[in-house]
């Protein structure tokens, strides 16, 4: 007959513990952190993100980059449009699209098996779809963005990603250039303010106050003329030549190559105060788009009320500024022949 020992039945008892704990620990729930999106609603995600999905444009693969977390993205949309942004992240390029806004591949996104999506605030159809697959879904501003929200936006994502100090960075940084704005701006009477047109896509395509360019217009020191318009982003011809804009900027974002001198020329628009002014102009693309909202953001500010009012903003040089922003938040030392190609668009 076996005698069981006293050091034995240690032993035993001993084993049985580790196995009851690694039997708890194996049923414990994940640790999660609670945050409130976009859209206002109380999502709960994994308090260690390793791999992102995003499904939106919007300046959300910017943030990414400049918070430090670009390795963790499995998916998004493709970033062709955005040359500089691939130059200085190459590995970008290779990352899957599982497509954006409403418009997804749901097969692609089950085999990403993403711990968190970053979705845009528009596409709800998209975002039912992928909270059916029980993933945790963000949902981010993007062009229904607003100066505060975008903050609160930088602060949201670098909690979530564990880069709480970069965001903070990002954001004191758009207080500082803000502030500036603002207190230059301020010396303008409101009378005074240039009246100005934004264009898109088309001439016809512009923005009311409801969105993005409301706020940039107005930060600079300018007074939208379409800001009556609210939600709409489709004006006509006869309305533009009634509101006979000082000044217009466009997109360079899509549609026409040649937008500033095919407005010039354009016969009906002769009559326009900014046509016979010659003050059209176009806005500077750089990691992203400086007229939509993105960490780059301050930059389309700074250029836009120095294009504006330039004696008001005579000892800003938006070259050394901009030289500044890409070494500080992408850790990249900008050349001069790229900054020019932010401003005046690529040599052909």
């Amino acid at each position: 007959m076996i005698q069981v020992t006293t050091l034995q039945r240690l032993c035993r008892a001993a084993a049985c513990l580790a196995l009851l704990a690694l039997s708890l620990g194996a049923s414990a729930p994940a640790a999660k952190l609670s945050v409130t999106d976009a859209a206002g609603r109380t999502v709960e995600v994994p308090d260690q993100v390793k791999k992102i999905l995003v499904t939106c444009y919007g300046g959300v693969t910017n943030q990414l980059v400049v918070l430090g977390a670009e390795d963790r993205i499995v998916g998004q949309p493709s970033m062709k449009q955005f040359p500089q942004l691939l130059k200085m992240r190459p590995d970008l390029a290779a990352i899957p699209d599982a497509g954006s806004f409403d418009n997804i591949n749901i097969e692609e996104i089950v085999k990403l098996d993403p711990d968190l999506v970053f979705a845009g605030i528009i596409s709800k159809k998209g975002n039912t779809k992928i909270e059916e697959l029980g993933l945790p879904l963000v949902t981010m501003f993007i062009g229904k963005a607003r100066i505060e929200v975008m903050k609160e936006e930088f602060l949201r994502t670098g909690l979530l990603l564990g880069r709480e100090d970069k965001a903070k960075a990002l954001v004191a940084y758009w207080d500082q250039k803000l502030d500036l704005i603002r207190e230059r701006v301020k010396t303008i009477p409101q009378d005074k303010r240039l009246r100005v047109y934004y264009a898109d896509a088309d001439i016809l395509h512009t923005e009311g106050g409801a969105w993005w360019t409301q706020d940039l217009l107005t930060f600079a020191g300018a007074v939208n003329v379409a800001e009556s318009i609210g939600q709409a982003r489709e004006t006509t011809m006869e309305k533009l030549l009634e509101w006979d804009p000082e000044v217009i900027v466009v997109s360079r974002t899509m549609g026409d190559a040649d937008k500033v001198h095919n407005i010039l020329n354009n016969p009906q628009l002769r009559d326009i105060k900014a046509v016979r002014a010659g003050r059209v102009h176009e806005f500077p693309i750089g990691a992203f788009w400086w007229n939509r909202p993105s960490p780059e953001a301050p930059l389309g500010f700074l250029w836009l009320t120095k294009t504006l009012y330039p004696d008001l903003m005579a000892d800003m040089d938006m070259k050394e500024e901009t030289t500044y922003f890409f070494k500080t938040f992408f850790d990249y030392e900008l050349s001069d022949t790229e900054y020019e190609a932010f401003i005046h668009g690529p040599k052909s």
